[in-house]
């Protein structure tokens, strides 16, 4: 199943086909927060949303009925994979097992609903479908689940970074406005506009960098390795700290500040080509649809910078914003970001 994803949705021609899909979901959003009245609203949820129904389309043809369960069931089954468990470390101690055992009894249970809104999903598309059996719908919801949980994360983390340097926020605004006054059009993805978005991806990447979706990637060991003595068996389970990499002092210059200048200089991209970045993770389980969510992010992040200025809610200042990361498969914020969207109105010239 992923490799039929990989091959039939995350291909760079069908990335390039779903943009009337990113085009839709986005002008949806632009309408719900200009229908806000200057009111703060949950950004999160809508960032939620839309990514939900952005994969939702291109993956089923149609709109889920069930979004909002849907969405809900992945936030809550991302908190309860997150983090260690004490079967984790010691799988051999039955106590640690049964220690376990309340929350892998849940997991199972909210997979197996989750298995069964795809399946009404499968059924209504049946004819269009290959049916994979079990492990397919189990796939197809790592892929579905990842393919919204990423997205959104990022472009919420892309905001609170931006309302946090009101500096970043100016330069990026000034160019994307720029790019689509002169260009005529609100269709970011055509192609003069996308190239006219250098900045833009400059603010992407380093995003990515201090918040990368997946911080842990897990591997399992293939054959017994000594790293600096230590003795690690065949088969244990072992954690790459991409989180840790992204702000390594030896690697990086000031690596805590948030400053998409430093790629101007660093040639690096966001396949894995350079272990110090990698965002999507590294080796043949990289992330499969890497195209797929960076094209959603910048369409979404320019229609969002293009037709609104943004604020905080009165009383809250950026520099107190809540930057506690999720402990979960992807590390989305703790809190949910609030803002006020004012609508911009571009200056017509005589």
């Amino acid at each position: 199943m992923r490799k039929l994803c990989v091959n039939e949705l995350l291909t760079p021609k069908m990335v390039r086909l779903f943009q009337s899909i990113r085009e839709d979901e986005n002008a949806r959003l632009v309408r719900s927060l200009r229908e806000s009245s200057g009111s703060p609203v949950n950004f999160t949820e809508k960032l939620f949303a839309m990514s939900s129904s952005i994969t939702c389309r291109a993956a089923f043809g149609g709109a889920c009925k069930d979004s909002e369960t849907l969405i809900k069931m992945m936030a809550d089954s991302q908190k309860m994979v997150g983090g260690f468990e004490m079967v984790d470390l010691f799988p051999s101690w039955r106590i640690a097992g049964a220690m376990s055992w309340r929350k892998l009894r849940l997991m199972k249970t909210m997979r197996g609903r989750l298995d069964k809104i795809l399946d009404d999903i499968i059924d209504r598309h049946r004819r269009k479908l290959v049916e994979s059996g079990n492990r397919g719908i189990r796939s197809l919801g790592d892929v579905f689940t990842a393919g919204i949980d990423t997205s959104a994360s990022t472009i919420d983390w892309t905001m609170v970074e931006l309302l946090r340097h009101p500096r970043v926020m100016t330069k990026v605004q000034a160019e994307v406005r720029q790019a689509l006054d002169e260009s005529n059009t609100n269709k970011i993805e055509q192609n003069d506009v996308v190239y006219d978005l250098k900045y833009l991806k400059l603010v992407i990447k380093e995003t990515l960098r201090l918040h990368p979706p997946v911080p842990m990637l897990p591997r399992s060991c293939n054959k017994e390795h000594v790293i600096n003595g230590c003795t690690i068996p065949a088969g244990s389970m072992v954690l790459v700290n991409i989180w840790a990499m992204q702000r390594d002092p030896s690697y990086w210059e000031n690596p805590e500040r948030f400053e998409p200048e430093r790629f101007e200089t660093e040639d690096l991209n966001f396949v894995g080509g350079d272990f110090k970045y990698s965002p999507f993770g590294i080796g043949r389980r990289i992330c499969p649809g890497p195209t797929f969510g960076l094209a959603a992010v910048e369409s979404a992040l320019a229609q969002l910078l293009y037709n609104f200025d943004w604020e905080l809610p009165r009383g809250v200042n950026p520099e107190n914003l809540d930057m506690t990361e999720n402990v979960g498969n992807t590390a989305s914020r703790q809190q949910h970001l609030f803002v006020i969207a004012i609508p911009y109105t571009p200056t017509i010239e005589s």
